[in-house]
């Protein structure tokens, strides 16, 4: 058996003990003989080695949602391509006093919806599209201070400890504001009756001991530490050890998605960051995040706003070859360009738009094709028209993000891309966009 002492000076020890019954030569019992064994330390290793294994099985847990999160999130883009993009059309061609109208603006917030979660999804899978840049956190922690406060109520106070000389770290700000929002929205609604919201940060060094409490995967090295803390309600190891899983959430029925925290989860991984919490419940919640720290000179860039106005009658009537093997998209597409007024030839693979691109006697302006396609992909494609004709212009189009592609090879970096849904508006302003730029042969 194995049995906890208290000694002493008041410290915890482990004793095993073994022992074996004294029995006399008639079978009577006449004592025992055995000994104590101080276990300590082998309950501290078997402890800590059930702790790694539980979080290796909780990382390859999230590993495996990740990749079926982001799979399903392609297929649902395909869909809400086609779903966002006929409702608008209708809500273009239906008058306000039209009964029918309420139908088709139901149908399209259902849609942009639908849009969102696809889109916390691809997040949570590492597989949103990112524009990484060295970002001073300090300096981001105190803009996001000022934009989270009116978000907090006045029964909740937000108080910021930021380190000196915290160095710089590698990632997109608007994702990350995106994250810790995500992050205070939690606190928030942990807090019903008011409290303290902490937001901190420091220079850290994690030695091996110290990423092994983080995640298996981690890296020792030097990172700055971001805290968001709380002192609300808290949870118990049951709801932490699961409070990253897509669609997972302690709240009650319509009071959330569940995809708040996994897409923070998803974010800080694909800036190569760790993201830990430790909670106890009546006592508060403490999520530390860990980003790489780079200790270069941080600079800011302007948003986008955009590429104009669509211009009806497209761009001269350029001809463009428009390839996408899902039937539903690739009629959407066609009549969402032929409605700006262009010239569309279809095809629904690369074979078949070779051979089109061969029979068309004039020129091809562009083309635009889905990164994934039936035998050769779009990339394989892109360099078999560019033999027919040099300074042909590529527009892919994809429900995956560009990065994953370029991870893989199957894209090249800064080629123009557009992420499905799209609608109407978004494809010709993307277009004018790629036919405006001057060509650059690839």
């Amino acid at each position: 058996m194995e049995f906890r002492i208290i000694r002493k000076d008041g410290t915890e020890r482990w004793v095993g003990h073994v022992c074996q019954a004294v029995l006399g030569r008639d079978g009577t019992y006449l004592g025992q003989r055995g000994n104590n064994r101080d276990i300590s330390e082998m309950k501290s290793a078997t402890a800590e080695k059930a702790k790694l294994e539980e979080q290796l099985r909780n990382a390859q847990k999230l590993e495996g949602i990740g990749r079926l999160a982001g799979g399903v999130a392609h297929e649902f883009n395909n869909l809400l391509t086609v779903i966002n993009g006929y409702s608008e059309f209708l809500l273009h061609r239906l008058d306000a006093s039209d009964p029918r109208r309420a139908y088709a603006e139901a149908i399209h917030s259902s849609g942009e919806r639908a849009a969102n979660l696809t889109r916390q999804l691809l997040a949570f899978g590492r597989k949103q599209m990112i524009r990484p840049r060295v970002l001073d956190l300090n300096s981001a922690v105190r803009g996001f201070a000022r934009t989270f406060q009116p978000l907090l109520g006045k029964n909740i106070s937000l108080v910021t400890h930021l380190g000196g000389s915290v160095g710089t770290v590698m990632g997109d700000l608007e994702q990350l504001q995106y994250a810790m929002m995500n992050l205070v929205l939690n606190a928030r609604d942990a807090m019903p009756d008011g409290g303290q919201l902490d937001i901190g940060t420091a220079n850290v060094e994690l030695d091996e001991a110290g990423v092994a409490a983080i995640d298996p995967d981690a890296v020792p090295g030097s990172y700055v530490l971001l805290t968001v803390t709380d002192n609300g309600k808290g949870m118990d190891e049951a709801t932490r050890q699961r409070v990253f899983e897509p669609f997972f959430t302690s709240k009650g029925v319509g009071e959330g998605t569940g995809l708040g925290l996994a897409t923070v989860y998803g974010t800080i991984r694909q800036s190569d960051g760790w993201i830990d919490v430790s909670s106890e419940v009546g006592v508060g919640t403490s999520f530390r995040v860990y980003l790489p720290r780079i200790d270069g000179p941080s600079h800011s860039e302007p948003v986008e706003n955009g590429i104009g106005k669509a211009i009806a009658n497209g761009i001269d009537r350029a001809t463009i070859l428009l390839v996408e093997d899902q039937e539903a998209v690739r009629a959407f597409t066609k009549a969402a360009l032929e409605q700006y007024g262009y010239h569309v030839i279809d095809a629904p693979d690369g074979e078949q738009a070779l051979a089109a691109a061969t029979r068309h006697p004039g020129q091809i302006d562009l083309l635009v094709t889905d990164v994934v396609l039936p035998g050769m992909n779009g990339k394989a494609l892109s360099q078999q028209l560019k033999r027919l004709q040099r300074d042909l212009n590529v527009l892919f189009i994809s429900g995956y993000t560009a990065d994953v592609f370029i991870d893989r090879g199957e894209l090249e970096v800064g080629a123009s891309f557009l992420q499905k849904p799209f609608s109407p508006r978004d494809l010709e302003a993307k277009i004018q966009g790629v036919l405006k730029a001057p060509f650059v042969s690839r």
